[in-house]
């Protein structure tokens, strides 16, 4: 079973995510701050992490680069409702950026499409 991690501060979309990808079949935990995500990381083998950029007053994209030291083969995918990052470099290293919407399919086919491929370089949608 493919485990994915999500970083995200919200308590509602943790819940949508939590319940859409159990459901979908994948093994989920959850992190709302950087220091949990990066723990959980060693803790458990997580294959993808959906990361939000946005976290109080901490920027995901910062810990997506720590993520990939600590495991070089994580796939990520940016899932923010800013689409200004998308043209930061530090976004680049992702295998995916998403905006945020009310329809979660998008997320949900990307999770299956980079978990079915093999490891790219940086992939930007």
């Amino acid at each position: 079973m493919k485990r994915i991690l999500v970083l995200e501060d919200e308590e509602n979309l943790c819940r949508l995510y939590q319940q859409v990808l159990t459901e979908e079949g994948f093994a989920v935990v959850i992190a709302k701050d950087r220091d949990t995500a990066l723990n959980l990381l060693e803790r458990y083998p997580c294959d993808l992490a959906v990361v939000d950029i946005k976290l109080g007053t901490e920027n995901g994209l910062d810990c997506i680069q720590e993520m990939l030291q600590r495991k070089k083969d994580l796939r990520i995918i940016i899932h923010s409702a800013y689409a200004v990052y998308k043209q930061d470099f530090s976004s680049w290293s992702a295998d995916a950026y998403l905006l945020k919407s009310s329809d979660i399919d998008e997320l949900v086919q990307t999770i299956h499409r980079l978990l079915k491929a093999p490891k790219a370089k940086a992939n930007i949608v």
